[in-house]
């Protein structure tokens, strides 16, 4: 359970009444501080996808490595555990960054005035040409994280379909493959406990402290 405790907007005014120029500054940064670890995160994650692929696609591509079958089921389960444990961190990632961004847009007003809620976009167009150059190049309100968080479940999807690939051909009258069936079990428990145990702790941050002790011992 939750111990954090719901505040009114009154109560969010009155917290920084005194500090509301040093607090806004606080958040714009740890805001851009988020946004650079958000696509560090993202290279960590490619990085460790990218080469389990290339090691997938070099074992297919052989013909003379043995248990071909094993280090496929090992690699695509890999894959899995990457691939969600990357959408998994977008998400989080998003979630701090829209409470940064939050608190800039209540703090701004009285400091710079709304300007991170202030969208001005271009005019709407006025004649053919310009209507096929705003369709073909004109910005789009497209969430950069959104289309990331979209990729990344598709690279899920993807190294699923490869994981089963790869354990075919399967039969119900087929001894088990106990061996595949463990890396499997544990890759998908692995993924439950990213949304389960690896959830942001919201109770109370109880500490407990203890202090050494330290003296000179006096002489005989």
């Amino acid at each position: 359970m939750s111990d954090s405790v719901e505040i009114s907007e009154i109560d969010y005014t009155k917290s920084f009444a005194d500090k509301r120029e040093k607090t806004f500054q606080y958040a714009l940064d740890t805001r851009k501080f988020e946004i650079d670890l958000y696509w560090k995160r993202a290279t960590y994650f490619w990085t460790f996808i990218a080469a389990t692929f290339a090691g997938y696609a070099a074992i297919q591509a052989a013909s003379s490595i043995e248990d071909k079958a094993d280090l496929s089921v090992i690699l695509c389960c890999l894959g899995v555990l990457f691939s969600f444990g990357w959408h998994c961190v977008n998400r989080g990632s998003k979630q701090w960054q829209e409470n940064w961004e939050n608190h800039v847009d209540m703090l701004e007003d009285e400091v710079t005035g709304p300007l991170f809620k202030t969208v001005l976009r271009r005019r709407p167009a006025k004649n053919w040409k310009e209507h096929i150059g705003n369709s073909a190049t004109g910005p789009w309100p497209i969430s950069v994280s959104g289309v990331n968080q979209i990729i990344s479940m598709y690279v899920v999807i993807f190294w699923l379909i490869l994981l089963i690939k790869s354990l075919r051909p399967f039969s119900v009258s087929a001894p088990v493959d106990w061996v595949h069936a463990m890396l499997v079990i544990s890759t998908f428990i692995s993924c439950i406990g990213f949304v389960t145990v690896g959830r942001t702790f919201n109770g109370a941050h109880e500490h407990a402290a203890k202090r050494r002790q330290s003296h000179i011992e006096p002489r005989a």
